[in-house]
């Protein structure tokens, strides 16, 4: 680490870098920075830059409020938007108390449930299918809910106006280190889907923060307002965080269907298992239930292996690229604490050795689900807090101060 410490030391000094970026993000996935100068960044990388804790929504109190972000130094990037003299490169942070005691924010407790996957003998792969809207401004700069354009799925220009400023995210994107994949109209007025490559689930994690502050800072730069709102229009397609899975077991992905073993039929189990625990951190806006079971929205909690609507989807005819795809989120979540829960839940199935249930290979209709015990996802932000409040598995990962703030009354 000091070699790389070393190495990001000088290119600082031979690219004209002068300010420093250090990132973190709130409980709720919302990002938050704060700027030095570059001649403190040795001295934030052994000491830590203070911050007030207390000022941010679930973290610590006014009694014991000081905080010290430590840059990764794996993480930086520079923002090739900014001026190419005095740069400006970013960083994401470990949070500590006193400088020394890890801080269980978000960040933390992937990295905890990725060590405890891996002495289980797993790793992981993830990636993640981005949804956002573009919609115009007003005269004086406001957001307004009129589309930037009314193409629908996979339209080309005239009808697709976002094909540029998708252009324009994706070569911001690898600038920045990120692959993008796949990028196209999707199916509402102005609403877009980017995919990028897979990765382990912290990178993976910092990439769709780094995803969404390119996106804003684009539009914006184009006037235009992008929106990752759950359903910012009532009667068109929601905006959704489709979270790509691979699982590895000596070096094989067993999600393939040619190693499709117990361990696997589990992990999936354990996440159909818990996914009613969890939704409160996967879906955490209002407006994140009036997107279930509209649009190709899921609803009930089930799985396949062919329909695109159910709430999760195998797919292992792919070889080493066969996944899962998680398809209730949305892009309000905070990915960090999502793939922890998604991870644990996965493992506890192992732990347990749960069963899978019959995947269901057709839509499902509430007399179909009534007659085959096929349990709906929570209706409604209360039911989900009264959920997440009273989960057992949610206290064993998560810290209460976290809890409370999710929990709180809306």
């Amino acid at each position: 680490m000091d070699i790389i410490k070393n190495d990001i030391k000088e290119y600082v000094k031979e690219n004209d870098i002068k300010f420093i970026r250090l990132a973190f993000c709130d409980v709720f996935g919302n990002p938050k920075n704060l700027s030095i100068m570059s001649d403190e960044l040795e001295d934030a990388f052994n000491n830590g830059v203070p911050f007030d804790a207390s000022s941010v929504q679930g973290f610590l109190n006014e009694e014991d409020s000081d905080l010290y972000l430590f840059p990764d130094a794996s993480t930086i990037a520079l923002l090739p938007w900014r001026p190419s003299n005095g740069r400006v490169v970013r960083f994401f942070c470990d949070i500590k108390k006193g400088g020394q005691e890890d801080f269980e924010d978000g960040r933390m407790l992937l990295k905890k449930a990725q060590q405890k996957a891996e002495k289980m003998g797993l790793n992981m792969h993830f990636s993640a299918s981005c949804e956002f809207y573009l919609f115009k401004k007003d005269e004086n700069g406001k957001p307004t809910l009129e589309p930037f354009d009314y193409g629908g799925y996979l339209d080309m220009a005239p009808l697709d106006k976002g094909e540029n400023i998708r252009r324009e995210i994706c070569l911001i994107l690898e600038q920045m280190g990120i692959k993008p994949k796949t990028s196209h109209h999707e199916h509402g007025p102005g609403q877009n889907e980017i995919e990028f490559e897979k990765s382990n689930a912290l990178i993976c994690a910092d990439n769709i923060i780094t995803f969404k502050y390119v996106v804003s800072t684009v539009a914006d730069r184009n006037g235009l307002y992008a929106c990752f709102l759950p359903k910012p229009l009532s009667d068109k397609s929601g905006t959704a965080l489709q979270i790509n899975m691979s699982l590895y077991e000596n070096g094989k992905n067993i999600f393939n269907k040619a190693n499709f073993n117990p361990k696997a039929q589990s992990f999936i189990a354990g996440i159909l298992n818990r996914i009613p625990d969890m939704t409160l951190f996967l879906n955490s806006h209002e407006s994140s239930y009036q997107r279930f079971g509209n649009f190709r929205a899921p609803k009930y909690i089930s799985w396949s292996t062919k329909n695109v609507s159910q709430l999760l989807r195998l797919s292992s005819d792919l070889g080493e690229n066969s996944k899962i795809q998680i398809r209730s989120a949305d892009m309000m979540c905070n990915p960090y604490l999502v793939f922890s829960l998604l991870i644990e839940a996965g493992l506890e199935g192992i732990e347990k050795d749960l069963e899978l249930p019959a995947p269901v290979d057709n839509i499902v209709t509430q007399s179909f689900a009534n007659a085959n015990g096929i349990k709906e996802l929570p209706s409604n932000i209360q039911e989900a807090i009264e959920i997440a409040a009273n989960s057992e598995f949610v206290k064993a990962i998560l810290p209460q101060r976290l809890i409370q703030a999710f929990t709180a009354k809306r």
